[in-house]
């Protein structure tokens, strides 16, 4: 038996750090350990402020997610505050959260992910060729406009928000735009050609419309040989070469799932609160686990700093939540060894266990039983789960779905905004309350805890969907999410280790990761490269 430790240390192609160390043994990883390794503190940033100021200061959390962290932080004030929201707001808020995940998607695959589908690993394979030439990084013949036109939903953010990232437009009681009928027209005319040049033209080869149609694996494969233009697609294309390459075999990670939800039936939250979230999401909460559904319920999340550089070992609900850096050198004596917290959720009957957050969390939700009339039901990732089990090719093919979806429930929503009624309804802004905000970023469940006692931020938690996926292990030595996933991945270069990269990327996680290889026996240093730098 051969063994040995492999140290990556960056693994993403974000922003920030994930450092991830692997234990191989017989050329498959055996145990993980997932190490955020920057202190950020926007918690502590937040402390004292005006109520208002995350809507400001959480945008910046993120460049790529700005968007989702201001939906979010707006939604968890217009519940402190007891706000009335426009069904005109709602629609806007929706039409933007979906802006700026489908701009995600293609830029996520193309610049991200599927770059490491020509990796010389897969040189044999009879694809490889038709995948360099699709996929290489700025001269493949997809990844260019692919890259190019991901920009396009975003422009129709930026109509309504005034800019794209960072912008603070949502705001307690509705948004600061009064749109005319000529933004609301071009940001339709974007999305349409955003429609025809990438979605249909070049990732599907068919109508979205048709896509939609797909209910089951069976339904995907016979969609795949239907015709040359899905055959030939990218879309028919990564599913050939996933299925050829063995994507599909590995990186199941925990198997349980959360989503929070997002996008709400105006008609249903225009007074938001957390008792009435649920009823009133399009794209619907719930937690997946065990093969059970159950409801979301916020007072059932905790996370715990057990292994995480704060100062205690327990686990605390976010309302209470403290952020108490420690020093990483002193933390580490007591088995600490991420910046990242442990999110955690009260699952019935199972206690607190680890969730995975992301598009597959997402449509494992839709697939729940129960949906209302306005919310997303759809059976087909329960069907490939349960058929070929999570993967890495499983998770990816989740985020890629929701590409369709989302570009049809924004161009309906561009539809009912009327341009006769109001954006914005001015709230009473309370000195004391307590609020809950919560979306799906693109890569997952992100909410924020607000508390207001006197006019000021007493507390604020952010818990986003990296620390769902790569938050370390908690105060009972559970592996978090991603690190259960590195578990049984093949390694078939410890110098070039792909297999770990599409596992971490398949995460998508808000983290960039450089790898050191040793051997186990000796210490001695293998390699030592970047396998997630910015490309």
């Amino acid at each position: 038996m051969t063994a040995l430790d492999l140290f990556v240390s960056p693994l993403g192609r974000v922003e920030g750090d994930l450092d991830v160390r692997v234990t191989i043994e017989d050329d498959v990883v055996t145990s993980a350990w997932t190490e955020a390794a920057m202190f950020r503190g926007f918690e502590m940033i937040l402390r004292g402020k005006d109520p208002q100021a995350g809507l400001v200061v959480c945008p910046r959390i993120c460049g790529i997610c700005g968007g989702s962290h201001l939906y979010k932080s707006a939604y968890a004030l217009d519940v402190a505050w007891k706000t009335q929201v426009p069904p005109n707001a709602t629609l806007i808020r929706n039409i933007c959260q979906a802006a700026e995940t489908l701009q995600s998607i293609p830029r996520y695959f193309y610049a991200l992910f599927a770059i490491d589908l020509t990796n010389k690993n897969y040189a044999k394979s009879p694809m490889y060729a038709e995948a360099v030439r699709r996929f290489a990084p700025y001269v493949g013949t997809s990844y260019q406009p692919g890259v190019v036109l991901s920009s396009k939903p975003v422009e129709a953010y930026a109509i309504f928000g005034g800019q794209w990232p960072h912008s603070s437009f949502m705001v307690p009681g509705g948004v600061m735009c009064a749109p005319t009928l000529s933004d609301v027209t071009r940001a339709i005319a974007i999305l349409e050609h955003w429609k025809d040049q990438w979605l249909e033209k070049q990732w599907l080869g068919c109508s979205v419309e048709r896509w939609l149609e797909i209910k089951s694996w069976e339904d995907m494969l016979e969609w795949v040989d239907e015709n040359e233009s899905q055959h030939d697609s990218d879309c028919g294309f990564f599913i050939r070469y996933c299925l050829d390459v063995g994507l599909d075999k590995y990186g199941a990670g925990v198997g349980n799932y959360l989503a929070t939800g997002t996008y709400f039936d105006p008609s249903l939250y225009g007074n938001p609160t957390i008792d009435g979230r649920n009823d009133a999401l399009i794209g619907r909460s719930g937690v997946y686990a065990d093969g059970q559904w159950e409801s979301f319920d916020q007072a059932r999340v905790t996370e715990s700093v057990a292994h995480s550089f704060y100062e205690g070992t327990g686990s605390r609900h976010p309302f209470d939540g403290e952020t108490i850096p420690v020093d990483p050198e002193a933390g580490r004596k007591d088995g600490k060894y991420s910046w990242a917290k442990s999110p955690r959720y009260d699952v019935g009957g199972k206690g607190f266990v680890p969730l995975e957050a992301g598009p597959l969390a997402r449509r494992m939700a839709a697939g729940g039983p129960d949906a209302l009339p306005h919310q997303d039901s759809d059976p087909l990732f329960p069907d490939l789960v349960n058929k070929l089990g999570p993967s890495v090719f499983v998770r990816q093919m989740a985020r890629m779905h929701e590409a369709p979806k989302y570009y049809k429930w924004a161009r309906q929503w561009l539809d009912e905004i009327d341009l006769h009624e109001s954006f914005y309804t001015k709230p009473v802004e309370h000195s004391d309350g307590k609020g809950f905000g919560a979306t799906e970023a693109a890569r997952g469940s992100l909410a924020d805890w607000i508390v207001i006692e006197d006019d000021k931020i007493k507390n604020y938690q952010v818990v986003t969907p990296t620390a769902w996926n790569i938050g370390p292990r908690d105060n009972s030595d559970v592996l978090g999410p991603m690190e259960q996933a590195l578990i049984g991945s093949p390694i078939r270069d410890v110098e070039d280790p792909v297999e770990l990269g599409h596992v971490a990327r398949s995460f998508d996680s808000c983290l960039v990761c450089t790898v050191h290889a040793y051997d186990g026996k000796t210490g001695r240093e293998l390699s030592k490269f970047v396998i997630n730098g910015m490309v």
